[in-house]
């Protein structure tokens, strides 16, 4: 009786200790995003600021906010491409409408368009950019910007 009492309390233990190993590698894999203040001068000369998480590689721009529930006015995400071209983005496993602005590599915007939450729908930029700008549905129209405004690029 006690041999089968002991191999229970090793087995409890063991899953225990191999539950918390897993979790902590599995957080160790997720590299959390650098941050920048991004600065967006209006038309009429004023400043917005927003808080953005660079993603630059690959993986970090495959990713994207998928996943986020929740992503706090006044924070976003900028996608930094190597070069030009026509973007395409969707809102695959994305539960939070965004707004998204794509910008030129001069940091003047060029669209802005809404987003809905899990929408296989394209959206497509209209001209060649090398950024894509990614924050809450509304937030540009809360804060008055619009294309033609710029974004600094020191990122």
């Amino acid at each position: 009786m006690n041999y089968f009492r002991n191999k229970i309390k090793f087995f409890i233990i063991t899953a225990f200790l191999f539950s918390a190993v897993m979790t902590v590698f599995a957080s160790c894999g997720e590299k959390k995003l650098r941050t920048v203040d991004i600065s967006i001068t209006k038309a009429d000369g004023s400043v917005v600021m927003v808080n953005s998480e660079v993603a630059e590689t690959d993986e970090q721009r495959q990713k994207g906010f998928m996943e986020r529930k929740n992503i706090p006015d006044g924070t976003g995400m900028i996608f930094v491409f190597d070069a030009d071209q026509i973007l395409y983005f969707w809102m695959k496993n994305t539960p939070t409408a965004l707004s998204i602005a794509y910008i030129d590599s001069s940091g003047i915007i060029r669209d802005i368009f809404d987003m809905e939450p899990f929408s296989l729908a394209s959206v497509e930029s209209t001209v060649s950019v090398r950024y894509a700008l990614e924050v809450p549905k509304s937030w540009f129209k809360k804060n008055g910007i619009k294309p033609g405004d710029k974004i600094s690029l020191n990122f």
